[in-house]
């Protein structure tokens, strides 16, 4: 390139002020923060929705479907605990009432196998005198015997992307690409300053 070239060339890069581009960064990096902060915060009520569904026997799968749906589509969506617990969804209460429902059913048929074991036995007894002291030795040799729920059914982990096109995502990408072109124009500046 010529002096002429250059001196052309210079005349049409001094007037953008590379400082534009920084300022500009720094911008866009003040509104990824409040997007990323706006994102955790709508995790966190959504992550909020499920408890209050488990807890008060509610609809958790329309609960957990929203909550997955977000953070797999939502930077900064991190579900792990303050506590450490992993997986950090866990449904305890929609567990335990399961178990529940499950012990009770189990006594039902245990009590009605005893009385058709102990009326196959006394048949001939219609008051029902014998048949009590044969129903308690029933159940309690044959006892309550639970099936095993696996609770690895009610527990729940989502990965949050490293990067997302959403509000904080571009707003970072932003950041990053004016950086890149205020430092690129400052450098290319002090090229064409130096030949002139």
């Amino acid at each position: 390139m010529n002096v002429r070239q250059l001196h052309h060339l210079w005349t049409k890069v001094r007037p953008v002020e590379p400082g534009y581009f920084f300022i500009a960064a720094g911008l866009f990096l003040v509104l990824g923060v409040f997007g990323l902060r706006a994102n955790y915060m709508h995790m966190d009520e959504l992550r909020n929705a499920v408890y209050e569904a488990d807890k008060n026997n509610g609809d958790t799968s329309a609960a957990l479907t929203n909550l997955q749906r977000y953070v797999t589509a939502h930077m900064n969506t991190k579900l792990a605990a303050d506590n450490g617990v992993y997986p950090p969804i866990q449904l305890q209460y929609t567990y335990e009432r399961l178990r529940e429902t499950n012990a009770k059913a189990s006594n039902e048929q245990v009590y009605a196998d005893a009385q058709a074991h102990c009326e196959a036995q006394n048949s001939s007894d219609f008051s029902g005198r014998n048949r009590v002291p044969c129903i308690e030795e029933y159940v309690e040799s044959h006892g309550v015997q639970q099936k095993t729920i696996p609770d690895a059914m009610y527990k729940f982990d989502f990965i949050s992307p490293t990067w997302s096109p959403d509000f904080a995502g571009i707003s970072l990408l932003l950041a990053g690409l004016s950086s890149v072109v205020g430092a690129s124009w400052w450098a290319l500046r002090g090229w064409i300053k130096r030949r002139v």
